[in-house]
């Protein structure tokens, strides 16, 4: 600015004392030949900074501005907030310090730069030092705080500002809305002035992501049916089929879609996306396709809505297709994707699966980030490989509480307790604060292995440390941490002084304890309490008391309970076993023939079992829990689901390969010392995960020490 005013002034002097507007002189055509060349010189470096700006090439950028004589306040502040954007705040505020002059959009953009530099306590001193305000500035300010979650602090400058423009009003609802504070939010948008589009489409956003979607829907009718002169845009519609998915709305959401369509606004990527979603939401498969194929998408949204769709819709299979399309077509995924395809990989067990998309994250440079790299955690240990779940964990750069939870839970399940304790101290020395999660994983750590007064005293720890909530879910932890150890009077004693009332579900892992331990005493008076609470309770507690009595042989009590059940009409749940082989899942049930080789199957088991017989093994007919011959008993314990799965990998896998086999009820004590016997005997490592645990058996030995 002060060049140009030099080169002005010069061209006035000289033109004045020419004193004839019609003879330029040399000197004047000189002079202006000089001032249009140094403002297209200008622009010209304008036009380069901004470009290198936008590219990240930040020292470029920096070095044609050093070649302009006398930058003017804009190409000031361009490099300036360019440095903010990039990381580099300390070479922002030098030279923010070096300017001769600064207006307040200088100011504002320093400002911004210091909540991108995360410095709040410099951006407070700039505001404060600043000669005069924008409402721009108060809300630049606001926003900052917000964005950090000082709720507190953006208010108080909310309500201290002069005057207050609509985008202030919206600013301060968008930030209580994002902070958890949805009635705050709500008051003010009813106080406001007036409304535009971006008040409405915020509250309604606001409302449906903190589980207020009919709220949500009801605003929305609000907007379009009281005479409220504003129309919803592009992404009103968004936010308000999202509510629709959120609700399981479907006669409302197909009301909007139809409106969206007399509009033109399904082809907008972002809307199509929310009406895959809300169609698979809805358990309308069929027409979340139908959206997804009514144009060939090429952006990655929408290709990842469908993905989600059919994992939230048990279509594990046809969600790892569609992954598979879109790398194909040259859709490149995101975080997104690559986190519902992993989770669709957990729905099928399926780790080979599994490992190709994890080649794909690493070929993107994704294998480090966190949203992938927890998803591949996950993956892993629920597959049984939590070794490779531990190398993910390693190579994340900027771990979350997620990152830490998802690898203790994984730890727990997988039986290596010291191993998550070892994670938590480290979790707790990084600075991130645990979470009701974090409490959960350990508690089942402190359950699996055995950790009887570690658990004791992390349950004290965060019961006394008020930033973790103790819920009703950690107290079931402990009380299974107490049965499994054997203190079954302790356990229910500490249920009948707990502060909150115990439910069902409380009792029920205290009768599975005494199924553990062969206490029928506690687990008649654990199961009358469930019985009490719960009438109409599920089969859970009658299986597990009708198996007690069972294994001591009190055929009668058997008898009168399966008959109760009978009368219920509860249904005992069959236990199952798979494997998944080659992309496909095997699945059996005890004494199973259906499968084709099944023949091939019992041959291999027969030869194991006289295998097992020469190391000593005896079956445990206590585990088998019908009133028969023990002849009989031994073929049926033989025969376990778990038994034929692993028969089955043994037949079909390469020598010396690993066998994951899952099942869904608890392993039996029987097949848990068989199975240590037939991996000794192969010389494999078996990895089965039972209802509660993985067990990992080699050489006669497993992981849980026999404590499960």
């Amino acid at each position: 600015m002060l060049f140009q005013n030099f080169k002005h002034s010069l061209l006035t002097i000289c033109i004045s004392a020419i004193g004839f507007p019609k003879k330029v002189t040399k000197v004047s055509k000189s002079l202006v030949g000089v001032a249009n060349y140094t403002k297209f010189s200008t622009l010209s470096n304008q036009s380069i900074i901004t470009d290198h700006l936008n590219n990240q090439r930040i020292d470029e950028a920096r070095t044609v501005f050093d070649k302009i004589p006398f930058p003017d306040v804009y190409q000031y502040t361009k490099m300036i907030t360019g440095y903010a954007r990039n990381d580099r705040f300390d070479d922002a505020l030098q030279l923010f310090d070096k300017m001769p002059i600064k207006d307040v959009v200088t100011w504002n953009s320093m400002i911004k730069g210091c909540f991108y530099g995360a410095d709040l306590a410099m951006a407070r001193k700039l505001f404060d030092e600043m000669p005069e305000r924008s409402v721009v500035s108060w809300t630049t300010m606001i926003n900052g705080f917000l964005q950090f979650g000082r709720i507190e602090e953006a208010e108080g400058l909310f309500y201290k500002m002069p005057s207050r423009d609509i985008a202030a009003w919206n600013s301060m609802i968008h930030g209580y809305c994002c902070n958890g504070r949805v009635e705050d939010g709500l008051r003010l948008f009813e106080e406001m002035p007036f409304r535009n589009v971006i008040s409405w489409t915020s509250m309604i956003g606001g409302l449906d992501q903190h589980g207020k979607s009919v709220e949500a829907l009801i605003l929305f009718r609000q907007m379009v049916g009281c005479g409220v002169k504003v129309k919803p845009t592009s992404s009103t519609y968004c936010c308000v089929i999202t509510a629709c998915a959120n609700a399981s709305a479907l006669y409302q959401g197909v009301q909007i879609h139809a409106h969206i369509f007399k509009l033109g606004y399904s082809f907008d990527a972002y809307i199509s996306a929310a009406l895959v979603t809300f169609y698979a939401n809805c358990k309308k498969m069929e027409d979340s396709l139908r959206v997804f194929l009514g144009k060939l998408h090429m952006n990655v949204v929408i290709w990842t809505a469908l993905v989600t769709g059919y994992g939230l819709n048990c279509k594990h299979e046809d969600a790892l297709k569609v992954f598979r399309k879109m790398m194909k077509v040259g859709v490149l995924p995101n975080q997104s994707s690559f986190t519902s395809a992993l989770n669709s990989c957990c729905g099928l067990e399926a780790v080979d699966w599994g490992r190709e998309i994890h080649a794909a994250a690493v070929k993107l440079g994704l294998e480090s980030d966190v949203f992938v790299g927890n998803s591949l955690i996950v993956m892993y240990y629920r597959c049984g490989n939590l070794n490779d779940g531990v190398a993910i964990f390693k190579k994340i750069a900027k771990k979350n509480t997620v990152s830490w939870n998802s690898v203790i839970v994984g730890c727990a399940q997988h039986g290596y307790g010291m191993w998550a304790l070892a994670f938590f101290n480290k979790m707790l020395r990084s600075m991130v604060e645990p979470d009701e999660i974090t409490l959960t994983g350990l508690l089942s750590a402190c359950s699996h292995s055995g950790m009887l007064q570690k658990g004791r005293c992390l349950f004290k720890y965060f019961s006394e440390n008020k930033a973790v909530e103790v819920k009703l879910d950690h107290y079931a932890c402990m009380v299974d941490i107490l049965g499994r150890s054997g203190k079954l009077e302790e356990a229910e004693e500490f249920i009948r002084n707990m502060p909150v009332e115990a439910n069902s579900m409380v009792w029920l892992v205290l009768l599975g304890a005494c199924r553990m331990h062969s206490r029928l005493e506690v687990a008649e008076r654990a199961a009358k309490c469930i019985i009490d609470l719960e009438p109409h309770c599920s089969s859970a507690a009658y299986v597990l008391l009708s198996n007690l009595y069972a294994s001591a042989s009190r055929w009668s009590d058997v008898s009168r309970i399966r008959k109760e059940m009978k009368q219920r009409g509860m249904t005992k749940q069959p236990g199952r076993s798979w494997i998944t082989i080659k992309g496909w899942r095997n699945e059996f049930l005890s004494g199973d023939r259906s499968h084709p080789s099944s023949d091939r199957i019992y041959q291999k088991l027969e030869w194991l079992g006289g295998k097992m017989k020469e190391l000593g093994y005896i079956p445990d007919k206590r585990f088998a829990l019908h009133d028969v011959e023990d002849e009989q008993k031994e073929v049926m314990l033989s025969y376990h689901s778990e038994r034929l799965a692993i028969g089955f990998g043994l037949i079909s896998t390469a020598e010396g390969s690993t066998i994951t086999v899952m099942k869904n009820l608890r392993v039996c004590g029987d097949c848990h010392s068989a199975i240590k016997l037939i991996a000794k005997i192969v010389g494999r490592e078996i990895i089965v995960r039972d209802s509660t645990r993985f067990h990992h058996f080699t050489d006669g030995r497993c992981s849980c020490g026999d404590y499960w």
